[in-house]
């Protein structure tokens, strides 16, 4: 099989498995969404006690005052547009491939974390 070949068939499993994960999220609810997305530096329950969210010093969700003082809008902004600290340097990607009403099934799911 010539090299031309070979290579455009990698970049089409490439595209395809991207686009897979995008359906993926894009099908799934807030739970499922938080634990592909979220959970790896805030937590499985939104603690952020994660070896990242740690480092980054994630807020922890479980507390009622630290979920009181986030308003849906500012959640809504930060998982659309991404999180960057005072210097600009980047603490949260934006999330790629989230409907709007995504966005807000997994602002209410996090809603759910409070203890």
């Amino acid at each position: 099989m010539e090299r031309n070949t070979i290579m455009r068939r990698i970049i089409m499993l490439a595209a395809a498995a991207g686009f897979t994960a995008a359906l993926t999220a894009s099908a799934a609810g807030g739970k499922e969404n938080w634990g592909h997305m979220c959970a790896k530096c805030h937590g499985a329950n939104g603690d952020g006690q994660t070896n990242i969210g740690r480092h980054l010093h994630c807020k922890d969700y479980t507390d009622a005052k630290v979920q009181a003082a986030l308003t849906d809008a500012a959640a809504i902004k930060a998982i659309k547009e991404g999180l960057k600290d005072q210097n600009g340097h980047l603490l949260m990607r934006p999330a790629k491939g989230l409907s709007d009403s995504q966005v807000k099934d997994l602002v209410a799911y996090l809603r759910t974390l409070k203890k």
